[in-house]
């Protein structure tokens, strides 16, 4: 076995459920542990999404390397997918991003016996908070108009000495205004 391999740990429940996030048959087992360990399955799917993830991201960075008409084959592309698919779900497996255990960590908590809707709304309106929109009021046409604010000043007054020079025009525009 190559060392990739090797130093890979074991799954949360000591079993490998799925080695890859399409493989139908272990989606299967997945589901029916999801039934019987709720958090194992819910950590073991976060590793699957992360693993999708980085497949998308080395697939995009592939994409966006300069291709090359003399290497470029079927097979090749086949290939690379396939090991990106196999090095994602390593990369995966070692919590590489730790984006599996951000995923669990804002997880809803699945243990927790489900309320019924009719519990929800009695305690939405318990604390005061009615489903039925606030009655309309009515807007005056006329607004009263804010007060404004004056401008603030930067620099200083002008000072007195500048004098003002009245624009000129130019002599072309002179000659085209003279009757």
């Amino acid at each position: 076995m190559d060392t990739l391999s090797n130093a890979l740990p074991a799954a949360a429940n000591g079993t490998d459920v799925t080695g890859s996030y399409l493989d139908f048959g272990g989606l299967g087992k997945l589901k029916g542990q999801a039934r019987t360990d709720a958090k194992a399955a819910t950590r073991e799917t976060a590793q699957q999404f992360e693993a999708m993830f980085l497949q998308m991201m080395m697939k995009s960075m592939r994409d966006a390397s300069p291709k090359s008409d003399l290497v470029e084959s079927a097979g090749k592309d086949t290939f690379e997918a396939m090991f990106d698919k196999e090095v994602s779900v390593s990369m995966a497996k070692r919590n590489t991003l730790g984006l599996a255990d951000l995923l669990v960590k804002h997880m809803p908590d699945t243990s927790a016996p489900p309320v019924s809707t009719a519990a929800l709304l009695e305690a939405r309106s318990s604390k005061g908070m009615s489903l039925l929109a606030p009655p309309a009021q009515a807007l005056p046409l006329h607004a009263p108009q804010p007060a404004l604010a004056p401008l603030p000043r930067t620099g200083g007054p002008m000072a007195l000495t500048q004098s003002v020079v009245p624009l000129q025009s130019s002599p072309s525009e002179n000659q085209g205004n003279k009757p």
